[in-house]
């Protein structure tokens, strides 16, 4: 099917209350064009350069969430452009961003990365990592950064029964991040966690984003 198709397919698949971010990174500019045209607004991307390149080439109201490992030295080139970071796995890392958000006069959505897979490679805070980043006098001061909730990567596998408590386990830390820090704050929401292979069980266990790349877009160009 065409990328256009594809997307349709998805879409008939997601429920209105959940995000879908349509995952851009190393597909060309055309496609995410078609896709744009067709009237979806939300891309992803993971690497800080690529999507700067690619954000000043297409429509202005994209709306864009930036997704993959971001370095502090490459906060500059995202903080401008992305309404949400949804990988934010150190104090040091949201102080920045904080920064470059004041020197942009603006206030960034931020998810914390939470660690929940079983393989090493992949990154991410734990629950008491949060709490201390939560509770430190830095993190108090901060005014152009708004913590609305928490992303998450399954393992990969197929073993669905293993991606499913994974997902129950980022539910349940949202939860107790909620109920100690954000109880009665409106943006402490969302939920960021299933892909193209695992999004429907992400789904049932309460995701408001879903981050699909592969599944509208086909097989991934490496650059």
């Amino acid at each position: 099917m065409s990328v256009v198709e594809n997307l349709y397919e998805i879409k008939k698949q997601i429920p209105d209350n959940v995000r879908l971010i349509a995952v851009s990174k190393t597909y060309p500019i055309e496609d995410i064009q078609h896709v744009y045209d067709c009237g979806h607004k939300i891309f992803g991307e993971n690497r800080a350069q690529e999507f700067f390149e690619k954000q000043a080439k297409l429509p202005a109201d994209i709306e864009w969430h930036f997704i993959g490992h971001l370095q502090t030295n490459k906060v500059k080139f995202v903080v401008p452009f992305a309404l949400y970071i949804h990988s934010i796995d150190s104090l040091k890392l949201l102080n920045e961003v904080n920064k470059e958000a004041v020197k942009n006069n603006k206030v960034v959505n931020c998810l914390l990365e939470i660690y929940i897979a079983s393989e090493e490679s992949k990154m991410g805070l734990d629950l008491t990592e949060v709490f201390k980043i939560l509770s430190s006098p830095e993190f108090q001061q901060m005014q152009n950064v708004r913590i609305c909730g928490v992303m998450g990567m399954a393992t990969f596998t197929e073993n669905t029964d293993l991606i499913r408590k994974e997902f129950q386990n980022l539910k349940a830390g949202f939860d107790s991040i909620k109920t100690n820090h954000f109880k009665n704050n409106p943006y402490f929401k969302e939920i960021s966690m299933g892909m193209s292979g695992d999004f429907h069980i992400a789904i049932e266990e309460g995701s408001t984003m879903v981050r699909i790349g592969t599944a509208i877009f086909g097989k991934r160009f490496m650059i």
